[in-house]
């Protein structure tokens, strides 16, 4: 009599995804480079009219020189010399707020390569706001004090220089937050194209029949 042979168990293991569904981190990257460094250009340029906005917008002091010394003008506010670094912080508040949102409006090129671009554009804006700031905004030569009866205005200064951390963080958390509302492992970016197939080659002529 013949022992039955139990049935084969079969394994169920997970098969590995076809290469055509597979991450292609390198084609990814290659074609994000270049929008990637457009972006940290034209965040590097947005420093400009936030540096002029901060110029605006920043409350200083008028002062009269006279014989004894300045004297000042009016009664200017006693948190004159913290509000240089408020107004700073808002304008680049709105610069990561833009940044943040024009870098996840890009969304045929979300990933690895704009977020770094994002972060080093954002901080690129806020070193240029800063130095276009002080430009605009600086305070009297030592000729101007000198002059007696003339009116000097103080210079723009940021004293707190981790103010300029402010952009990049705003921009990334807007960032970030679209990375966690979006419930896409491909962040909503659109699949590549497929290859078109390659076309079959000529097949012989029959030879005539003599």
């Amino acid at each position: 009599m013949t022992t039955p042979q139990p049935a084969p168990v079969l394994l169920d293991r997970a098969l590995p995804p076809p290469p055509s569904a597979r991450w292609r981190a390198r084609e990814e990257l290659r074609a994000d480079l270049r929008p990637a460094a457009w972006l940290v250009l034209a965040l590097a340029g947005v420093g400009v009219p936030a540096g002029l906005a901060w110029w605006l917008l920043a409350p200083r002091a008028d002062f009269r020189i006279t014989e004894d010394g300045p004297v000042v003008i009016g009664s200017p506010s006693s948190e004159l010399l913290v509000a240089d670094d408020a107004v700073f912080v808002l304008v680049l508040t709105v610069v990561g707020l833009l940044a943040g949102g024009a870098a996840w409006w890009m969304r045929r090129h979300r990933g690895v390569a704009l977020l770094v671009a994002l972060a080093l554009g954002a901080t690129a804006a806020g070193a240029v706001a800063w130095l276009v700031g002080e430009m605009f905004g600086e305070g009297p030569t030592a000729a101007e004090l000198a002059d007696v009866g003339g009116r000097v205005t103080t210079g723009l200064d940021l004293g707190a220089t981790a103010a300029l951390a402010v952009a990049p963080f705003v921009a990334l958390l807007v960032y970030v937050l679209g990375v966690i509302v979006n419930a896409e492992d491909g962040l909503g970016r659109p699949a590549p194209e497929p290859a078109a197939p390659a076309a079959a080659p000529p097949e012989d002529a029959a030879p005539p029949v003599s």
